[in-house]
């Protein structure tokens, strides 16, 4: 029974650590780049698996360890690419449509979209996009979780 609680310890402690490792790099990246949102309040009661970073032109600059492991897909294979790379038959046009539209908009937009793993199966992903900005919008970031 011992051995169950601090296993249980140990794997909490090893996530809230790759948490913190990515919002550190999100910190980085919004400081490098000037970014005016408040980086602690984005993440404030957030859960996400995924975080992903485009640039404007929607174009992927960075992946955590997170995306790999939710879609198979390695950083460099994700690198450069729109995140469009992960849909296909099943993410329904309707809902590629809302998808771009509130993007578009550049406001903070939560959607639920059917995404393609490395293997081809598919899984339910809840994105919650934000734009980031200085005194415009330079990129998105996105907090990914699957549900089910």
């Amino acid at each position: 029974m011992s051995w169950d609680i601090y296993s249980q310890f140990y794997f909490d402690t090893i996530q809230n650590l790759k948490i913190h490792k990515d919002i550190s790099f999100v910190k980085s990246f919004a400081k490098k780049e000037k970014w005016k949102n408040d980086i602690d309040l984005l993440f404030k009661n957030s859960k996400f698996e995924a975080l992903v970073i485009t640039d404007v032109a929607q174009k992927i600059v960075w992946v955590n360890d997170g995306f790999t492991k939710m879609t198979g897909y390695s950083k460099k294979h994700a690198l450069d690419k729109k995140p469009s790379f992960l849909q296909g038959e099943a993410t329904s046009d309707a809902s590629k449509k809302s998808f771009r539209n509130k993007l578009n908009k550049l406001q903070p937009f939560t959607q639920i979209i059917t995404n393609y793993r490395k293997d081809k199966t598919t899984y339910k992903c809840e994105v919650k996009i934000i734009p980031m900005y200085a005194d415009d919008v330079t990129h998105f970031l996105a907090l990914e979780r699957e549900i089910v």
